[in-house]
């Protein structure tokens, strides 16, 4: 029986699956022959003519060895010398705070000598207007010049930097003097609450303990205010002698204490006013007039 050729089975090859990283043959590239060919030879001629790698001659190795002593020693020395000299640094350092604690100790007592010479320069010039003048006029002048203590009714001003002394209430800054920082007290503001309170009646006025004269001066010192470039530290606290419940209404109702309003209201500084029945405020150091001289009958003609 004749039939057809029968013709071998087609089979079927399978389709080819792409690599993953097929569409990055860049990186799979530099992957897989991450050493330039040239590079890759060269080290292979090193390795045949036995240059590369390590040494292999004795001299060669004695080399090496010689310089890892070397560098070991080296380590060695300074690790010793830091630890000799260590001592002498710890010692000289010791030195210098005992110095600086001695020579803290000596202007303490000189300031303290030059308060007690104030005193007595102050004592003296009271008893010497006791003795050139009515008793009355000789305590009105050292009065009005802080030369002598004081008491009486008058204010108690309590002036603060805001619990957050970075920002201010509103975010503004508040220019005083070069400054921004919005919660703090500055030195014109206290300028302007003595000032105020002068206006408003105050007999005598004292910042923190430390009393006002004609020739005293409110400054600032970096973030520090100074009376009589003496630092204060908040919060100030401000003695005024006067007529208490008629000083402290006219302080409030003047320019100055509204302005001194507005930077609780506005800066959350704080503050708070009272009258006192009876303020103390200590006598000013002596104060040294070197221009200024009375006039004299002789001058007025």
């Amino acid at each position: 029986m004749c039939g057809m050729p029968q013709q071998p089975p087609v089979r079927s090859t399978p389709a080819r699956v792409p690599r993953p990283d097929a569409s990055m043959s860049l990186l799979t590239n530099v992957m897989d022959h991450s050493l330039d060919e040239g590079y890759a030879e060269a080290a292979a001629r090193k390795r045949a003519d036995g240059s590369g790698g390590l040494p292999r001659t004795a001299r060669a190795k004695l080399g090496l060895a010689a310089g890892l002593v070397l560098a070991a020693l080296v380590v060695t020395v300074g690790a010793a010398q830091a630890r000799v000299a260590a001592p002498v640094v710890a010692k000289e350092r010791e030195e210098l705070i005992d110095r600086i604690d001695r020579e803290t100790e000596a202007a303490d007592e000189l300031e303290n000598t030059v308060d007690e010479l104030r005193d007595d320069v102050s004592a003296r010039q009271r008893e010497a207007l006791k003795q050139s003048g009515g008793s009355g006029r000789t305590d009105l002048v050292g009065i009005l010049s802080g030369a002598v203590a004081v008491h009486g009714p008058g204010v108690k001003l309590v002036v603060d930097d805001a619990k957050e002394a970075a920002t201010g209430g509103d975010g503004d800054p508040r220019e005083t003097s070069g400054f921004s920082d919005t919660g703090r007290v500055r030195d014109r503001d206290m300028q302007r609450v003595v000032n105020g309170l002068w206006e408003s009646g105050a007999e005598a006025i004292s910042i923190n303990g430390q009393r006002l004269t004609a020739l005293s001066a409110i400054r600032a010192a970096g973030d520090a205010i100074l009376v009589d470039n003496k630092p204060l530290v908040p919060p100030y606290t401000v003695l005024a002698v006067g007529d208490g419940k008629h000083l402290s209404t006219r302080f409030q109702n003047s320019a100055d204490g509204v302005y001194l309003s507005v930077l609780q209201d506005n800066y959350d500084i704080r503050t708070a006013i009272s009258a006192e029945e009876d303020v103390r405020l200590p006598a000013a150091p002596s104060v040294i007039v070197r221009t200024a001289e009375p006039r004299t009958e002789k001058d007025a003609s």
